[in-house]
């Protein structure tokens, strides 16, 4: 009977995947402030992108529930595809950065001004593209159905709890934190786009919550709703979404594979 060598899957194994997120988020936590500020800017746009073209997709849907959320949700993957194919800084994905902060060779000064500066941008573009988003009348698309699909998508998260927003925000990083390592496994652009879809698609049609998305869709339902973003009742919901995604993203993603592929005793357990 032959010997059959088991062939290996064409893409990037988990702990050289490791080894790359490290390097990034060493180079990340380098960059200079108005780089990294302007790619944030760019991060929080591209998001905005991402969902707006969810609004869309949802509105005036006739197949149920499930199959409405998952459609909205592969739709809003452009968000993330255009941070990772086009090159940005989006504060939820930047959480992997806690990798090369437990291997001590990020500070966690350096860390934290990343956060800082990115998070700033995030909310930057995203707030800046929901105000010419209202003031283009793309939401009276449908004869103002798209208006109210983004009313009805602030009100829904305005009306969960802190708690449950802070729960949302871990599982909805997880996810994409999850997208981005997988991301750097692919070994083409049509690659890391299909793996992209599929964590971020489940986290939409999950209903989780995820901070700079947030950052476009409360103002842009406030805006057409009232004219005016409530700033107090963004944060309400910020805060802990936020809160939620560093713990999902930073430690139940990068700080287990930490452990896992890059942690000094664990290199022997994984060869």
């Amino acid at each position: 009977m032959m010997d059959i060598e088991p062939q290996p899957l064409q893409v990037i194994a988990p702990d050289k995947i490791a080894q790359l997120v490290e390097a990034v988020g060493i180079r990340k936590a380098g960059l200079g402030i108005l780089p990294t500020l302007t790619l944030g800017v760019l991060a929080g746009a591209f998001i905005a992108f991402g969902a707006m073209a969810y609004t869309v997709a949802i509105t005036g849907s006739e197949l149920g529930f499930g199959p409405t959320r998952l459609i909205g949700g592969v739709a809003f993957s452009l968000g993330l595809i255009l941070v990772i194919i086009g090159g940005a800084e989006l504060f939820t994905g930047n959480s992997l950065i806690v990798m090369a902060w437990a291997s001590g060779r990020v500070g966690t000064g350096a860390i934290l001004r990343n956060w800082a500066i990115v998070y700033v941008g995030n909310l930057i573009g995203a707030i800046a593209t929901a105000i010419f988003v209202h003031v283009s009348g793309v939401l009276t698309l449908g004869d103002g159905s798209v208006g109210v699909t983004a009313e009805n998508i602030v009100m829904a998260k305005l009306g969960i709890s802190p708690l449950q927003a802070f729960t949302r925000g871990i599982l909805c990083n997880i996810l994409v934190c999850l997208a981005v390592w997988m991301s750097f496994a692919a070994r083409s652009v049509a690659g890391k786009v299909v793996v992209i879809v599929p964590p971020i698609a489940a986290f939409v049609m999950l209903g989780f919550e995820h901070s700079v998305a947030n950052m476009y869709l409360i103002p842009v339902g406030m805006l057409h709703k009232t004219g005016m973003i409530d700033a107090g009742m963004l944060l309400a919901n910020l805060v802990p979404v936020t809160a939620g995604n560093i713990i999902g993203g930073g430690g139940l993603v990068a700080l287990v594979y930490w452990l896992v592929y890059l942690r000094p005793s664990s290199h022997d357990m994984t060869r």
